[in-house]
């Protein structure tokens, strides 16, 4: 039997909205945590039929079952009128707990829905993080497969992570009827994939795979709705120096990344390889400030003289400025973006993650190996 790895998800005792990736567990995890709850599976098309034609079957359901204070709806993006029936039922103050999960909230919003105007908290759910994993974490693994528990319970990650972004991407993009044309959302997914970890100029991406830029501007929405990618804006809080107007662009995953970025013989390795480490640096930031409230903002920093540093946390929790680099020496070079920034912020915290293995304080800086950062993040 499959062991179950304990995931850092804290949910609270309200109603709430579970988001997240398919693949990422939060069925698995809400199976595990809510055994006697009562469930109602919109993927199965048997259960999908009858809600989508009568929404108000899950009212005859629930009071059908008034032994249960726990009811969860999975994936319900796929019948957002039965939002409708939720709503009417936390008014009726039942006292039961309603778990919504979806991956995708595109649905939701155009069709209106308010999110039961408030009355569910938001919840996002991520890929693991190391500290999850704990000793099963493989750090040179989950640079070359990513964190997707489907395709690290597998022994076949790549033909996983293959299937996952035609089956699941193009197809979920294709029923949900987002795009028009498949093809060009499939181009305009190779093109993207170049600017993983890089700022996100829409115009060159859509001279890339030869869309409008409209429609480039549209699918980047439409990843971010199904919570494949994010854009990070910078960060220009008592700025004193002019900075970059573009956001970073990333996947959800690094190991959906490497399977969308074609490789051919003039890419350098190095160039996809610098791409994933500060691409998995990003997820578990993201993943960890989620699990911790959304204490704090994610921001990168650039000034318009091209001193870049890759990450700057900063909210009621924390100010963390993140330098990263796949190099496994440090030079004072690779240290300045941080010491500039520092000079403009002498109270942020900062950090240097490489692949090397010792750790050094230089500047004021605490260098450290990348893998040792990310098992600490607890």
């Amino acid at each position: 039997m499959e062991e179950l790895i304990p995931r850092f998800f804290k949910s609270p005792k309200e109603s709430f909205f579970l988001f997240g990736p398919r693949g990422t567990g939060k069925s698995t995890w809400l199976r595990s945590n809510y055994k006697d709850a009562l469930w109602v599976d919109l993927l199965d098309p048997d259960t999908f039929r009858p809600y989508i034609a009568k929404p108000e079957r899950l009212e005859e359901l629930v009071f059908g079952n008034p032994g249960k204070k726990t009811v969860i709806i999975d994936e319900v993006q796929k019948a957002p009128a039965l939002l409708d029936v939720v709503h009417g039922l936390i008014e009726k103050k039942l006292k039961i707990q309603f778990i919504l999960t979806g991956s995708s909230a595109r649905k939701l919003k155009r069709t209106s829905v308010n999110l039961l105007a408030g009355r569910a908290l938001k919840r996002s759910f991520y890929p693991f993080i190391a500290s999850e994993l704990s000793d099963k974490f493989d750090f040179q693994n989950a640079l070359e497969f990513g964190m997707l528990p489907l395709a690290f319970n597998s022994s076949n990650k790549d033909d996983v992570l293959r299937a996952y972004v035609s089956l699941y991407i193009s197809e979920e993009v294709k029923a949900e009827g987002l795009v028009r044309n498949i093809g060009n959302f499939s181009r305009f997914l190779e093109a993207v994939s170049f600017s993983h970890s890089s700022q996100l100029n829409i115009a060159n991406v859509a001279a890339d795979c030869q869309v409008e830029r409209k429609v480039v501007e549209n699918y980047v929405s439409i990843l971010e709705d199904l919570m494949l990618s994010c854009r990070i804006p910078v960060f220009t809080k008592r700025a004193k120096r002019a900075v970059a107007s573009h956001p970073k662009f990333y996947f959800f995953d690094v190991g959906v990344y490497r399977s969308l970025r074609p490789r051919g013989p003039l890419d350098k390795p190095e160039e996809v390889e610098g791409a994933a480490l500060e691409g998995l640096v990003a997820q578990h930031l993201l993943a960890w400030n989620a699990y911790h409230g959304e204490k704090n903002s994610l921001y990168y920093w650039r000034t318009r003289a091209g001193s870049e540093v890759d990450f700057v946390l900063y909210g009621s929790g924390k100010f963390w400025a993140i330098e990263v680099k796949n190099s496994k020496k440090i030079s004072d070079a690779d240290l300045r973006p941080l010491r500039t920034f520092k000079e403009d912020y002498p109270e942020c915290k900062t950090f240097f993650l490489y692949r090397g293995s010792e750790r050094l304080l230089k500047y004021g800086i605490q260098c450290m190996p990348c893998e040792e950062f990310l098992k600490e993040l607890i």
